[in-house]
């Protein structure tokens, strides 16, 4: 696809660029759900706290998350061709904490196992889907990161999900 450019009677110059904690603030008016992608395939398990993951297709099954070009998380991304996205469960925002810091949460106190092409997920989370990174779009001050779903799996009885909204995580609100 290629890159969006601006017509003539467009141009940049038109409005202010919008200030970044500004839009930090807007978005955040944006409930969406919390995930820890993790990988590691063949070597120790690493993770990132994510709440920018969304399904893309269904045929075939495609699925994308936007990392940070500085997060720790690109150069095993890069080595394993792999991820995991686990869907967190309300009770695990200790775990989205963890996994938010500078420093990969430590696996030894995680309750994990290893799954389809020998991917870390999290035992605990309502939700997984193991994925091959299909490719990687430049996307800002981001990675946008495609993969195809090879395997998933949830939890029954579904728990309720852990929600970031407003600068905060939590519950979802009632039905």
């Amino acid at each position: 696809m290629p890159a969006t450019r601006l017509l003539p009677h467009q141009q940049e110059h038109e409005h202010p660029p919008v200030e970044p904690a500004t839009l930090r603030r807007v978005c955040g008016l944006f409930a969406t759900g919390v995930t820890v992608i993790t990988t590691g395939v063949g070597g120790p398990p690493a993770g990132t706290t994510v709440n920018s993951f969304t399904s893309v297709s269904l045929e075939p099954p495609l699925v994308l998350f936007c990392l940070h070009h500085k997060s720790r998380l690109q150069a095993e991304l890069r080595a394993s061709r792999a991820f995991a996205v686990n869907v967190l469960a309300q009770p695990q925002q200790e775990v989205a904490r963890a996994f938010a810091g500078r420093k990969t949460a430590d696996f030894e106190t995680v309750p994990h196992r290893r799954a389809e092409l020998g991917l870390p997920v999290l035992t605990e989370a309502m939700a997984h889907l193991v994925c091959r990174v299909v490719d990687q779009y430049p996307g800002g001050d981001h990675s946008i990161v495609l993969g195809k779903v090879v395997a998933t799996s949830a939890l029954a009885p579904r728990p309720d999900p852990l929600v970031f909204f407003d600068g905060a995580m939590g519950a979802a609100p009632p039905e």
